[in-house]
């Protein structure tokens, strides 16, 4: 506008929005929030938990001990502590940084409980655990970033807005289908991928879904399976939430 006023200000907004290449944003409720910060929390302390145990290995290996890959949390510090008892020297640099992990694994176990009790009683948490894999975590991290799981008109729309639809570039007789977007939050993609690999590779029970995941694996490799996987279970549990059903055994939920 020539003149800038409020009123060509506003004027002006009003053209931009007839565009229609702006939607409408939704706020997520308070809970959400509070659920998400609980969440990152949870997730930033374990990973400097993990950090301090990665610079340990690195330090420790100055003895000639090289700790297995799979150690647990819970006996890592002991497992150090008794590595080092003959080694003086080493342990009066090692010790403070086992007592500064040791600290942080406390608080991430306080937290971790806090989410848990948040997950066991909150129903819609436990309809979403009925599903093979997904824990109360996931269930969690699913439910907060939802939020109102009305605001998708299809449930199939939840699998893209969390970043699980491929990429595509499309340019006259060009057609490319690229890796999935990574759009959206990259916490509920990780948890969706987790609770995937673990309903393919860790779940006893036998479920159709499990079976096409499997089956999708031997001619598309663990990789690509767990991903379309982790995209039905968007899909799956949001048509869950809707409908007020617990996930059913025997055929794959259909989509909205």
């Amino acid at each position: 506008m020539r003149n800038k006023t409020d009123k060509n200000d506003a004027r002006g907004l009003a053209q931009i929005l007839r565009t229609g290449w702006y939607g409408r944003v939704h706020v997520k409720s308070f809970e959400s929030h509070l659920v998400r910060a609980l969440l990152t929390s949870r997730k930033t302390v374990l990973k400097k938990c993990i950090d301090l145990e990665n610079e340990l290995r690195g330090l420790i290996r100055l003895i000639g001990i090289k700790l297995p890959g799979t150690l647990k949390h819970g006996v890592f510090d002991q497992t150090v502590r008794e590595a080092v008892e003959g080694h003086p020297t080493l342990a009066a640099a090692l010790v403070p940084l086992l007592d500064a992990r040791l600290v942080l694994y406390k608080t991430y176990l306080k937290l971790d409980n806090q989410a848990k009790a948040i997950s066991r009683h909150d129903s819609i948490c436990q309809r979403l655990m009925t599903v093979p894999g997904v824990g109360a975590i996931t269930a969690l991290t699913y439910k907060a970033a939802v939020d109102d799981p009305t605001r998708f008109k299809s449930s199939r729309t939840v699998a893209g807005h969390f970043g699980l639809t491929p990429r595509r570039f499309q340019s006259g007789e060009t057609d490319n289908t690229g890796r999935i977007s990574k759009a959206g939050d990259p916490d509920v993609r990780s948890a969706l991928y987790v609770a995937a690999h673990s309903l393919v590779i860790r779940s006893t029970e036998a479920s159709s879904l499990r079976a096409w995941g499997l089956n999708l694996s031997k001619t598309k490799g663990h990789r690509r399976a767990v991903t379309a996987v982790a995209r039905k279970l968007a899909v799956i549990l949001h048509k869950m939430w809707m409908n007020g059903t617990d996930f059913q055994y025997g055929k794959i939920e259909a989509a909205g």
